[in-house]
């Protein structure tokens, strides 16, 4: 269906659109086959597996932005309080967990592991922060932005200040070869939004274009930790390429569900507003699949939604085609993906809580 290498990741939009196809009428009972491979299974829920190894995980997030300026250290508590669901790090000490018990039956989180997965939540808020500024966003998570309330200049240092604090604490863990894997994940943070900026006229292409930037900007940061946590639990590369596999396709399926809640969710309960991609001039998946049975949406992609009436009447085309069913099987696929590589380890209730992820990721509805 697709392939993606470390950094470039391609794929046939035709190829997937008639893959996909045959799956119009198909009912939501049978949209998560992957709940067949949990039900013979004991269940394991992620967030319980992973709360040992996250407790005061915030408190050691802001120990690692300690300021004296008051207004700074202010902004740098204003995402760090707790309420999140800490979803990038409890995966970083789930596959931690599950490669140290593949290697030697470890079932400890090592110090370094679970500084990983405190750098991982530092870099993705510090990305949320400046996305923020970019998007000249009002709301996240439920409250006003940063760049909302201390205006634009102040949200961007905050952001690089936060930024700065995890590469010190990534450069005190002490290993090149870590500090290497997830310095690519800044990179491919920055090339994501330069992506995000621009758009592609042939249709394939601009697809492929669409999940190179999904990748880079959202599960690069999951396959880089994942992978980071394998280098530190076990010395066998294919291991490594094993945690890698799995965070990068779990990644691109969040994103993928992500975008499709854009246009299916209420604003209070997805805690953002809805259709803010499409004001933002952004064609992400649910649009993409929609413009194949509406091919008026192509003008509308390539002036990015800017004539007035654009973004409702985009969004309308999507509601009334099957872009947000085939966005969420394409997300269906890449779950798969993820379960099959992640069933390659020993089994241990760690491997399967990371099973379970995969069918959460695909049920979440914010």
């Amino acid at each position: 269906m697709c392939h993606f290498t470390q950094r470039s990741p391609t794929f046939s939009f035709p190829k997937i659109c008639n893959i996909f196809w045959r799956f119009h009428h198909t009912s939501r009972s049978h949209l998560c086959s992957c709940s067949k491979t949990i039900s013979d299974e004991k269940y394991q829920d992620p967030f319980q597996l992973g709360r040992k190894d996250l407790k005061n995980l915030y408190e050691d997030i802001k120990k690692e932005l300690l300021v004296s300026a008051a207004e700074l250290k202010e902004m740098c508590d204003y995402y760090f309080d707790g309420k999140g669901k800490a979803f990038r790090p409890m995966i970083v000490v789930l596959m931690a967990r599950a490669c140290n018990i593949h290697h030697n039956n470890s079932k400890e989180v090592q110090a370094s592991q679970r500084s990983v997965a405190i750098i991982a939540e530092m870099i993705h808020t510090a990305s949320l922060v400046h996305d923020d500024v970019i998007d000249d966003a009002n709301s996240r998570r439920g409250k006003r932005t940063l760049n909302q309330i201390w205006g634009e200049r102040k949200a961007v240092l905050a952001g690089d200040f936060i930024l700065s604090a995890a590469s010190v604490a990534l450069a005190r863990i002490g290993n090149t070869t870590i500090i290497s894997v997830l310095t690519q994940v800044i990179e491919d943070l920055v090339r994501g939004e330069f992506l995000q900026l621009g758009s592609k006229e042939n249709e394939n292409e601009r697809f492929a274009h669409y999940l190179e930037k999904t990748f880079k900007k959202t599960a690069s940061l999951i396959a880089n930790s994942c992978k980071a946590v394998s280098i530190l639990g076990c010395p066998d590369p294919k291991v490594h390429e094993i945690a890698y596999q799995y965070g990068k396709n779990v990644g691109i399926a969040f994103q993928l569900i992500d975008d499709v809640l854009d246009f299916t969710s209420c604003a209070d309960h997805l805690g953002k507003p809805t259709a803010a991609d499409l004001k933002l001039g952004l064609a992400t998946g649910p649009v993409l699949f929609a413009c194949r049975q509406f091919p008026e949406m192509n003008a509308m992609i390539m002036r990015r939604f800017s004539k007035p009436g654009d973004v409702e009447r985009a969004r309308k085309y999507v509601l009334q085609s099957d872009g947000v069913q085939q966005t969420t099987y394409l997300a269906q696929r890449y779950c798969h993906a993820a379960t099959r590589e992640i069933r390659k380890l020993r089994p241990s209730p760690e491997r399967e809580a990371l099973v379970h992820l995969t069918e959460m990721v695909l049920m979440r509805d914010k």
